[in-house]
């Protein structure tokens, strides 16, 4: 599968701006950012900013329009995400199947109730948001550590909300496996079961582990021989896709991450080997 954003990117942060602008490096296809941490800046940074976006494909994964909260959407967000996409040709947006506020804002990111009723909310809200951006969403498989008030599982509630909102996925391979050890169930049984045709791009990241059955997503080192084994996998099942690392501290020095963007066009181009695709 070959989206037009291109097969491997990397995760945007204001202190690589100056060595990315100075020497753009070849192997990175799109560039992904936080909307909301980029949408108020002005000054140096929006120009470094704007510069960047006029040169290369970048795709948007927020952090703050909490899907499944109780609380009413929050439009004139939503509006002002219209703009800046619209002012930087974002090619394609994301958000976490979550939520993060609900009286208030509460600055992380809390798992869905895994109910039939949360499907409908959720996906009911997704289609406002599509309808208001006039474009198509993704939405992420993301990473939880508890399940309150289950009563259907990970794996069905996604295809649910997938297929109710009508929206695309953001396939996070990291958090499939960080789930699947944390909760007990087949990580490559649950990548088999995402529909190919809705995956507009994947995430790979590491993890920490805290102990043998705990591993929390944390972006915060590098993607371990479980995870690439995965994605591997997931290029098998589904054809290969854009696939982005993300890394959001202890960043090493860019040489460094772009290793694993080397490593991503790697397992791309021997699946396309593997298919007679190359």
């Amino acid at each position: 599968m070959t989206k037009p954003f291109g097969r491997a990117g990397m995760g945007l942060r204001r202190e690589m701006l100056d060595d990315i602008l100075a020497i753009p490096p070849q192997q990175v296809d799109f560039y992904e950012v936080a909307p909301e941490n980029w949408m108020t800046l002005g000054g140096k940074f929006a120009a470094q900013f704007s510069e960047l976006t006029a040169r290369h494909p970048f795709v948007c994964h927020g952090l703050s329009l909490s899907l499944g909260s109780p609380a009413p959407l929050d439009i004139e967000f939503v509006n002002e995400l219209k703009t800046f996409f619209s002012m930087h040709n974002i090619r394609c947006y994301s958000e976490h199947l979550s939520y993060c506020s609900g009286d208030g804002h509460m600055y992380d990111l809390m798992p869905i109730p895994f109910t039939e009723e949360a499907v409908k909310h959720t996906a009911a809200r997704i289609k406002e948001v599509q309808d208001r951006l006039e474009r198509r969403i993704a939405v992420e498989n993301v990473s939880y550590y508890a399940a309150p008030g289950q009563q259907l599982s990970e794996q069905d509630f996604t295809l649910a909300v997938l297929e109710e909102a009508d929206c695309d996925l953001l396939l996070d391979v990291n958090n499939i496996y960080v789930n699947s050890i944390n909760h007990g169930y087949d990580a490559g049984a649950f990548l088999a079961a995402m529909p190919s045709e809705r995956i507009a791009y994947g995430h790979i990241a590491g993890h920490y582990v805290e102990a043998e059955d705990l591993l929390v997503d944390t972006h915060g080192d590098a993607v371990c021989a479980p995870v690439w084994q995965l994605l591997q996998q997931a290029y098998r099942l589904h054809g290969v896709f854009p696939t982005l690392l993300e890394r959001d501290f202890n960043i090493p020095p860019l040489p460094q991450l772009l290793e694993e963007v080397d490593q991503i066009h790697v397992m791309q181009n021997l699946d396309n080997l593997k298919r007679g695709t190359a």
